[in-house]
């Protein structure tokens, strides 16, 4: 295992899952197994390698069966700790609410509970953090970009260098936003406390400011959006 790492990182796993149904009429999507494991069991093995200490997830639908599936995360080294949420707060909105349990000095690591990414560079992305603090200018956010997959052939956002845009640069490439993501606590400040909130809207506003960096990652990445998805990882052999 690496040295332990003080960077938390949130694993967002409140959404209700209904491109999935109806595998997720009684079990949260990110319970959902590849290879006889869950997506979220893949992430927290893969954090506690990277020497991460401190996990919180969120969770709505179904949230009981999360906390018993992995309990306070001994088994996987990790302290673990739930924000619960009543009614799902969307992405940045469950951020902001979770917040105060992640407690971060700046930056924290968020990784979407339904993306299944084996072999994932972790601790390259927290090494990243102090490449960011370093930065005249911190970047609010540092988001892993991935080539466009056939179910979302427009992409999401545009990359040169380091910088992410909402609008085309000259060489720009137009990739899509992995879930998964760097972002520093200011980047939620503004929000109203349990109030729905999307994440996309936020990271625009910071990249018109120039303020969101990101990289491209060839690695293996999956959106488990649909049963025939997660079928086909399941009879992979990758």
């Amino acid at each position: 295992m690496n040295k332990p790492n003080l960077i938390p990182c949130f694993l967002l796993a409140a959404g209700r899952g209904e491109r999935m149904r109806p595998l997720t009429d009684e079990l949260p999507k990110p319970l959902l197994s590849i290879k006889n494991k869950s997506l979220l069991a893949w992430h927290l093995e893969a954090l506690s390698a990277a020497g991460i200490q401190d996990v919180v997830i969120n969770h709505a639908w179904l949230g009981n069966k999360i906390e018993e599936a992995l309990g306070d995360g001994n088994r996987f080294n990790l302290n673990i700790t739930y924000s619960p949420e009543a009614n799902a707060l969307e992405t940045a909105g469950g951020i902001r609410r979770a917040l105060p349990l992640l407690n971060p000095s700046d930056y924290f690591l968020v990784i979407n509970g339904d993306v299944f990414s084996p072999n994932l560079p972790i601790q390259k992305l927290l090494d990243r953090a102090s490449d960011l603090r370093s930065m005249p200018s911190k970047p609010l956010a540092h988001l892993l970009m991935v080539p466009n997959p056939v179910q979302h052939s427009e992409g999401d956002f545009y990359i040169k260098d380091s910088q992410v845009t909402n609008e085309p640069l000259d060489g720009a490439e137009k990739l899509t936003f992995s879930g998964i993501g760097l972002y520093h606590r200011d980047l939620f400040k503004d929000l109203e406390l349990d109030a729905p909130n999307k994440l996309a809207p936020i990271l625009r506003e910071a990249m018109a400011k120039n303020r969101v960096s990101g990289e491209k990652y060839h690695g293996p990445w999956h959106d488990v959006g649909t049963p025939q998805r997660l079928q086909e990882l399941n009879a992979a052999n990758e």
